[in-house]
């Protein structure tokens, strides 16, 4: 089993590194950038984005992280790697429930509900409604970003952790200078 080890620990990585990608993609770029812009612009733009973030591209890393973590915890389990599994098996378990339940009970509630929005509004109420939007749809996305992110480092210390003798040679094994 333990030949399974390295390349789904890198599938891990690169499963929690997309997701923790995109979710820091939209707080440190996306809404800033829709929060300047007029707000009948940004709720056009926005149910836009949301109408259309649910496709194959998105959905393998966001339904996926925490199967292939969890895959990875238990192949890194029965190879006799208990440090790593626990990691992977924290971060899936960190992802599943700061990334994918609070999109699904927080995010996507309300992007039903902007998308039950007819813009353009005027001025004032546009503003409004962005403002009841964008705040705390913010707020909860950053906590789903630290949640991903904290899922990415425990994802890669997993990795760390395997000893060299379990196919992971090559990611653990790095000299600490360089040869003189």
């Amino acid at each position: 089993m333990h030949v399974l080890l390295k390349p789904i620990a890198v599938l891990s990585l690169l499963f929690s590194g997309a997701v923790f990608g995109f979710f820091y993609a939209w707080v440190c770029s996306t809404l800033w950038g829709l929060d300047i812009t007029d707000p009948n612009v940004a709720i056009v733009a926005m149910q836009a984005m949301n109408a259309n973030v649910r496709n194959w591209v998105f959905a393998p890393a966001f339904f996926g992280t925490p199967v292939v973590l969890a895959a990875t915890a238990l192949v890194a389990w029965v190879s006799a790697e208990r440090r790593a599994a626990l990691l992977f098996a924290a971060g899936g378990l960190l992802y599943f429930v700061g990334g994918m339940i609070l999109t699904i009970t927080v995010h996507v509630p309300m992007n039903e509900a902007l998308a039950l929005v007819e813009a353009p509004l005027d001025a004032a109420r546009a503003q409004e409604t962005w403002q009841a939007y964008s705040v705390p749809w913010q707020r909860w996305n950053i906590v789903r970003a630290v949640a991903s992110g904290i899922a990415l480092l425990l994802t890669g210390l997993g990795i760390l952790s395997c000893s060299p003798s379990n196919g992971m040679t090559g990611l653990t094994n790095m000299p600490a200078r360089a040869p003189t």
